[in-house]
């Protein structure tokens, strides 16, 4: 199984007690990548400071994913967590790699709704043959 595949399994699992009420499941699927972006210029332009530098987003993003995939090796691993480390998900370690994505391209103007759009089609294009389809 690729890591994804056990990311969105484990997301599934822990969605069920996540997600409480209308409000929040709603907010779920509604926000749009662009909605997502302005939240995080917002609450950014809030502290004098703003966004890092390309840098520093970089070694942030470094970070984040480095405390993803001890999530992922605690969850589906063989290394256990110790008693006293702190209780991480890797839903919200996810959510901590995508805000630090957010801030990198706001930070270089970055539309990821087209860049997304972009990127789709290049893979629908580019490797349209390389596998086989569900329905072959």
């Amino acid at each position: 199984m690729f890591l994804g595949e056990y990311i969105n399994r484990y997301i599934e699992k822990t969605n069920e007690n996540r997600w409480i009420g209308k409000e929040a499941e709603q907010m779920k699927n509604d926000i749009t990548l662009r909605e997502m972006q302005q939240q995080v210029d917002d609450y950014i332009a809030q502290f004098k400071e703003g966004y890092f530098s390309p840098l520093a987003l970089m070694a942030r993003l470094t970070e984040e994913v480095g405390e993803l995939a001890r999530e992922v090796n605690h969850y589906y691993g063989e290394k256990p967590k110790r008693s006293d480390e702190e209780e991480n998900t890797i839903d919200m370690e996810l959510a901590d790699c995508l805000f630090i994505l957010l801030c990198f391209a706001n930070s270089l103007d970055i539309d990821l709704k087209k860049s997304f759009s972009d990127m789709m089609h290049k893979f629908n294009t580019r490797d349209a043959d390389r596998w086989t389809r569900k329905d072959e």
